[in-house]
């Protein structure tokens, strides 16, 4: 599979999964240093314990566009089609690490550094391209001269690295590779994964073309057998010419499966792995312990349910939100028809099991700084301070049994070696200051202002006061549509404050976001951060209430805790555009929007909430510009100085007059922070190197665009016999060792208990 910035953020995960049930092993650092703060569940065991031969179907969410990484729709299917029939020079570990590949790689190695930094690359003699030729230097050159980014016939998403090499060359025969860096790069492990054979790549009408719908020539430990778009199934087989450890598999089927039909393929048994939503994954938990299924996955949620929850989780997975409100009179009003119908359904499920880590992603809250209110950075800063964020983490991760902290950086997860927490530049919750924050940009209490206009981030109003519904209205998130003020009518609906409804949270789809662009602050004399892009309103560049600022007396309501009053400027209520999805499944996502709400009330932020359709979320709406607040993910990187600065590089203006913002969806940078990705990426001391990493997130931090929240929960249903296979957490998977159980053999110990 290739590196793993490009490999996750090939993946849409500009939604906020929220995986249920039980727990995992959760320790913090060790003398090894950090350690992922839940483990990887994979069912482990020897290769001799796994049978040879049958066939194992994966869901994946589609049959992707194009089989080439390198273009800009490739996609999670083809990262896992690239994964298993592709060369990776480099994997990752369960810390993310990149590990040399033996089964490509004799060695790789900086083996000058001055003048130019030079790598060279033994290949293993053994590797050979499925038509026989050996994997060779060739295929490097190739590679290279089409990602380079000089020649625009090649239709490519990106060239980060490529654009740094001076040459590649062959070396005392063709399996030793020389490349000479113009630039150096501190990053170079990245590169060259997945490796395309110089047939796709040495041309532009082959590499725009010829590996869209077939990959004539592979070189993993499978090939590409057929992909059928009518189906919906891409069948991978042995290669007959792998080197290495044989797959166990004969067949590996990737299977198109929305999310939302997994539920069903999993009780009509036409997946063996599926990646769930928690309300599925809570039915097969359920189902596991109804038909008596010991281990772990008995004593998680629904371990005490009664027939009448039992019931409920079914009209949760079938019916409307509406219905799963009214979840006494359900139980109570189901016929025999549907009982015996989730009967049958909960005996399907109980074939499988739960596999569950937290998956290298993270949801933040993004404060887009373009103008409005949150183009002055003391403002994006209150709202910062006023976030309880292990509350929120908790609110996701705590009822599933898994490690609720909140993550501390921008580019690593804990776990990997390059995390540190650098939250303390912006500073801890705190209520008081976030106040004293929004009167030193002068917002204060608005008295008898009108209902505000309700500008979106854009500056344009909105649909008009139709549009602007309260929270009593039946048009609540969940709906298809509409606006309403957080806060109004409180006490209608019943669905803030209640319990977070169960469902996969879909909250759009998007791109390849690395792929969309070439992967793509100064310091004052005082040495503290720069005033963030575009942050002008409201007073001197970079001021803010210093700590232990007490809120104007007329701002503070009774008790710490207390809500505050509306405030305004200029005769403008202070109300923040929310954009959230509106789908069933969006449940979760939603439910922290309204804690984040809820939090931004005791400060006197009024929010709007704007309930758009999920398919349209990010692509209309966030990378649009067209939100003030917005809740999406982004995954973890082994590389952050590549994959970390075009989503938080300063923009730019573009030839045409628009801005360019690359990834960076905030719309809120520094050139400090562009500096330091710039002096990181080229730096090749890994100690120096992290430093300049663990800087930039502080500045990242300082500037309040983007507010990490927590991790992301990976959860997948499973046949129990499966084996080396499930949440794989940062790993890469070796496809090689993927099968199923001999009969009687049992998988290494899962440790899920709650840990350290």
């Amino acid at each position: 599979m290739f590196h793993d910035g490009a490999r996750r953020r090939s993946v849409a995960l500009l939604t906020t999964g929220v995986l249920a049930l039980p727990a995992v092993a959760a320790c913090g650092a060790s003398e090894e240093g950090n350690v992922p703060a839940a483990s990887q569940d994979l069912a482990p065991a020897p290769r001799d314990l796994v049978a040879d031969g049958s066939t194992l179907t994966w869901a994946i969410d589609a049959v992707p566009g194009t089989l080439n990484a390198y273009q800009a729709d490739a996609d999670a299917g083809t990262t896992r089609v690239a994964g298993a029939v592709l060369p990776a020079l480099f994997t990752l570990d369960d810390r993310g690490r990149p590990q040399a590949n033996p089964d490509y790689l004799e060695s790789a190695e900086v083996v000058a550094r001055e003048p130019r930094q030079v790598v060279v690359y033994r290949l293993n003699q053994k590797a050979v391209w499925s038509d026989g030729r050996e994997i060779g230097a060739p295929d490097f050159a190739a590679q290279w001269r089409a990602l380079r980014g000089k020649d625009p016939a090649y239709w490519t998403a990106r060239n980060a690295g490529y654009d740094r090499i001076a040459k590649v060359e062959r070396g005392k025969d063709d399996l030793e590779v020389q490349v000479t860096f113009d630039k150096p790069y501190a990053e170079w492990r990245s590169l060259f994964t997945p490796l395309y054979p110089k047939e796709v790549m040495g041309t532009p009408d082959s590499f725009n073309d010829s590996a869209r719908g077939t990959l004539k020539n592979t070189a993993g430990p499978f090939s590409l057998k057929k992909v059928d778009r009518k189906t919906g199934d891409i069948t991978l087989a042995r290669n007959p010419r792998w080197w290495g450890d044989q797959p166990k598999l004969d067949q590996l089927v990737f299977r198109e499966v929305a999310p939302e039909d997994r539920g069903r393929a999993l009780t009509a048994g036409r997946v063996d792995l599926a990646q769930l939503g928690p309300g599925e994954a809570e039915r097969v938990s359920l189902a596991r312990r109804d038909e008596g299924a010991e281990g772990p996955l008995a004593h998680g949620p629904g371990a005490g349910r009664t027939p009448a929850d039992a019931l409920m989780s079914w009209a949760v997975a079938h019916g409307t939100e509406q219905e799963a409100a009214e979840s006494e009179q359900l139980a109570r009003e189901q016929t025999r028809e549907a009982v015996a119908a989730y009967a049958s359904e909960q005996k399907s499920l109980a074939a499988y099991e739960v596999r569950k880590a937290l998956e290298p992603a993270f949801t933040q809250l993004a404060l887009n700084g373009a103008d409005g209110p949150l183009a002055d950075e003391r403002v994006r800063r209150a709202v910062a301070r006023a976030l309880d964020r292990e509350e929120l983490a908790e609110t996701v991760l705590k009822p599933l049994g898994l490690p609720a902290r909140p993550v501390g950086s921008h580019l690593a997860l804990d776990g990997q070696d390059a995390y540190e927490d650098a939250s303390d530049a912006l500073g801890a919750q705190d209520t008081a200051e976030a106040r004293a924050l929004l009167a030193e940009a002068g917002w204060k209490p608005g008295g008898s202002v009108g209902r505000p206009q309700n500008a979106g981030a854009s500056g344009e109003p909105a649909e008009g006061e139709e549009g602007v519904r309260d929270s009593g209205n039946e048009d609540r998130p969940g709906d298809d549509g509409g606006e309403y003020i957080v806060g109004e009518d409180e006490g209608k609906s019943g669905e803030r404050g209640g319990p977070v409804p169960t469902g996969a949270v879909a909250a759009g789809q998007g791109a390849a976001l690395w792929r969309q662009a070439d992967l793509m602050a100064r310091q004052d004399g005082d040495g503290k951060a720069e005033q963030g892009a575009h942050a002008q309103q409201g007073g001197p560049p970079g001021a803010y209430a210093p700590k232990g600022t007490a809120a104007p007396e007329e701002q503070r309501s009774p008790g710490a805790e207390g809500a505050a009053g509306p405030l305004a400027k200029d005769g403008q209520q202070l109300t923040l555009r929310f954009v959230v999805p509106s789908g069933a499944g969006s449940e979760q996502l939603r439910a922290v929007a309204d804690k984040i709400a809820e939090q931004l009330e005791r400060i006197g932020v009024t929010t709007a909430m704007k309930k758009v359709p999920s398919a349209g979320y990010f692509t209309d709406h966030v990378a649009s510009g067209q939100y003030d607040m917005a809740l999406y993910s982004w995954p973890g990187t082994a590389y952050p100085a590549t994959d970390g600065r075009p989503i938080h590089a300063k923009p730019v203006p573009a030839a045409d007059g628009s801005l360019n913002v690359a990834q960076n969806y905030t719309r809120v940078g520094t050139d400090r922070i562009d500096q330091l990705f710039d002096q990181a990426v080229g730096e090749l001391d890994d100690g120096a190197r992290k430093k300049l990493i663990k800087e930039a997130d502080a500045r990242i931090w300082a500037v309040a665009g983007a507010i990490p929240l927590y991790q992301r929960p990976e959860l997948v249903a499973a046949r129990p016999n499966v084996a080396n296979a499930g949440a794989f957490g940062f790993a890469t998977p070796r496809y090689q060792d993927i099968g199923f159980l001999k009969k009687g053999a049992k998988p290494g110990k899962q440790n899920r208990e709650a840990g350290s």
